[in-house]
């Protein structure tokens, strides 16, 4: 593996431990928020106004939404925010967190963004170098707090694409992918680019999956994806949801792609070289997001 390219291998699961490399987990995190707030300072008027693939969000609303995910990374032990057995829904939730950051300056937001970010990436740094082991809530169930780290930069780099595609905006998580599946490609991207997306598709395949099992489907799949982020992801989900990730150059649809569609972007074509059984299963997820939901009073 070089220094330019995602974890060569992965394993992540809902039952037993994972192999994510955290710590550099961690360094695609910092890499992928450094980017992002460079762009960000660059906003005026029209683009903080601006709609996002989000319904109801401006660009504005969901970089502030981003700020109240990355707290997360700093979760104490037990840590329940994100547990949908305890009120958290994910089409609900983060509005009610925007009425705390209601009328802050763009500027505001994006100062509170890096020190956020910097705040919490110390801290996860800090229980790395001293080998802490706890679980926390996600929304399918405990786990590691090294996986929810994971599920802030599945969150942050969807809402980076939110942003930045409805822009129409060239940057690294948005790179024109191939318009052919048969060519693997190599990856030559810099470290923020390959690496967020290969954890991004990653993780959204195992949430994904894990919607799928409460569904009662069985999801046994080896899928070759392509482009940046790209590479093999073997999913079963007979006694738990496990993956298995190689990066390697693959001949398949986009990761970003798939990635997108699994959460409810973009177009669900990009699925169909997914068998059917198993593409009907990992669609659960994305209609769930897209399913209407009325908001009652709190």
């Amino acid at each position: 593996m070089t220094a330019n390219s995602p974890p060569s291998t992965m394993l992540l699961r809902t039952a037993g431990g994972c192999d994510l490399q955290p710590a550099r987990l961690l360094d695609a995190v910092a890499d992928q928020r450094r980017l992002l707030l460079d762009d960000l300072r660059g906003f005026g008027p029209q683009e903080w106004s601006a709609s996002t693939r989000c319904p109801g969000w401006s660009v504005h609303d969901t970089v502030r939404h981003m700020s109240d995910v990355t707290r997360a990374i700093a979760a104490d032990p037990g840590d329940r925010t994100l547990d949908m057995s305890a009120g958290f829904d994910p089409r609900i939730t983060p509005n009610r967190w925007l009425a705390a950051s209601a009328g802050e300056p763009p500027a505001a937001t994006v100062d509170r963004l890096a020190a956020t970010t910097d705040e919490v990436l110390a801290v996860a740094r800090g229980r790395l170098a001293r080998d802490e082991r706890f679980d926390v809530a996600l929304p399918f169930g405990p786990m590691d707090w090294t996986v929810l780290v994971l599920h802030v930069l599945w969150d942050s780099w969807l809402h980076e694409r939110d942003i930045f595609l409805a822009l129409g905006v060239n940057r690294p998580t948005s790179y024109a992918e191939p318009t052919s599946y048969a060519e693997p490609t190599s990856y030559a991207e810099p470290t923020s680019t390959a690496e967020p997306t290969s954890y991004a598709t990653a993780y959204g395949l195992l949430i994904a999956a894990a919607v799928a099992r409460r569904f009662g489907d069985r999801v046994s799949h080896r899928l070759a994806l392509g482009g940046t982020g790209g590479g093999i992801f073997e999913l079963d989900t007979d006694d738990a949801v496990t993956l298995t990730v190689t990066s390697t150059p693959a001949a398949g649809p986009p990761a970003a792609e798939v990635t997108d569609a699994l959460a409810g972007r973009g177009s669900a074509a990009v699925l169909d070289a997914v068998p059917g059984g198993a593409r009907t299963a990992l669609t659960h997820l994305a209609t769930f997001f897209t399913t209407p939901v009325e908001e009652t009073a709190v």
